[in-house]
């Protein structure tokens, strides 16, 4: 997919961070779904997102805000505590947490059940057998998001296949009102989402 054109005027070269460069103060800290495990850095790290790059190109897993590959936000450096962090829970295990732009990013949901799809439904692009995926707490749909990536993660271990469907335990799906409480009966230009948003 084509980028969609920077509404910041800047330069490209000035807003990423080149793919092949781990810049701490450019990536998320890690959270508590990865704290007390193994939190890859430096080469370990740009290992693991270069895959993780490549099956969500194949999957589609793109920040529609941005316009672009969803991994990709771990370089911009108009958001530098957003994007993905991983750890190793062990050698056939990995985990990944996302922290999305703000805590009431309606995309959250979507992207992180995308991430999971991508991840186990290319297994034969890694190593792992499971790759376990969380939404950050600062989030404020963490708790039922990850109750819905949980949910995924069970069957995905109990039967091989990730199930067409990954809300039947959680619930029904939320409206557009229950993502993004706030923006009221105002349209999403009205609300600050518009093209020329900050985030």
């Amino acid at each position: 997919m084509v980028g969609i054109p920077s509404p910041f005027g800047s330069d490209e070269a000035d807003l990423f961070d080149d793919a092949g460069e781990f810049v701490p103060e450019h990536v998320p800290d890690p959270g508590p779904f990865l704290e007390d495990e193994q939190v890859l850095t430096g080469e370990d790290h740009l290992a693991v997102h270069e895959i993780a790059r490549e099956v969500f190109e194949e999957r589609t897993v793109y920040d529609m805000t941005f316009g672009y590959n969803l991994a990709r936000l771990n370089q911009d450096t108009r958001h530098p505590s957003a994007g993905y962090r991983y750890a190793e829970e062990s050698a056939d295990v990995l985990r990944a947490e996302f922290t999305p732009t703000t805590p009431f990013c309606p995309q959250s949901h979507t992207l992180t059940i995308g991430s999971f799809r991508a991840w186990n439904g290319l297994a034969d692009r890694h190593d792992y057998e499971l790759v376990r995926i969380r939404v950050h707490p600062m989030h404020n749909e963490a708790e039922r998001i990850n109750e819905q990536l949980a949910d995924l993660e069970a069957a995905f271990r109990e039967t091989g296949a990730i199930p067409d469907d990954p809300t039947p335990k959680s619930g029904r799906m939320p409206s557009s009102d229950e993502i993004s409480p706030g923006i009221g009966d105002e349209g999403p230009e009205e609300a600050g989402y518009g093209p020329d948003a900050p985030f």
